[in-house]
C-alpha cells in the first residue's frame, strides 16, 4: 500500500478540522503546521510528497514560507509540490501564488472532490515518501 505524506499548513482551527477530515477520508497521511515557520521546520526534518499551504497566516505567511522552503539547500525542497490554499480568489491571486513559487492553487472553501482532483494531479507525478 502506498502512503502519501501531506504537510497541511493552516492557522485556523476550523479550516484545520475540515482539511484534516478530508485528508483522512482520502486515506492520506499528514502532519499539521500552524504557520509558515513551522512548515519550514517540518520540511527541513521530514520528507513530504506535497504541501497544502494557506497564504494568510500569522508568524510567517504562505508566500514567505514558500520562498524559505524553495531556498533550502536540499534539492528535494525546490521540487516539492506546494499548493496554495486561499480565500483570495480574485483575478491575479492565482498568478501571485505561482509567482511566489507555489505549484498549484485551491480556493477556499473547497470540496472533497476539488481537493481530491488537485492532490491527484500532483501526487500522480511522484513516488510516495511514506516517511513523515
Amino acid at each position: 500500500m502506498t502512503v502519501f505524506d501531506i504537510l497541511l499548513v493552516e492557522d485556523n482551527p476550523i479550516n484545520q478540522g475540515v482539511a484534516k477530515a478530508m485528508l483522512v477520508k482520502l486515506g492520506l497521511g499528514f502532519e499539521l503546521a500552524n504557520h509558515g515557520a513551522e512548515a519550514v521546520d517540518w520540511v527541513r526534518r521530514a520528507d513530504f510528497d506535497l504541501v497544502l499551504m494557506d497564504c494568510q497566516m500569522p508568524v510567517m505567511d504562505g508566500f514567505k514560507a514558500t520562498a524559505a522552503i524553495r531556498g533550502l539547500p536540499d534539492a528535494r525542497a525546490r521540487k516539492l509540490p506546494i499548493v496554495a490554499l486561499t480565500a483570495n480568489a480574485m483575478q491575479g491571486d492565482e498568478q501571485a501564488c505561482r509567482d511566489a513559487g507555489m505549484n498549484g492553487f485551491l480556493a477556499k472553501p473547497y470540496t472533497l472532490s476539488m481537493l481530491h482532483t488537485t492532490l491527484a494531479q500532483w501526487l500522480a507525478q511522484g513516488e510516495p515518501t511514506g516517511s513523515a
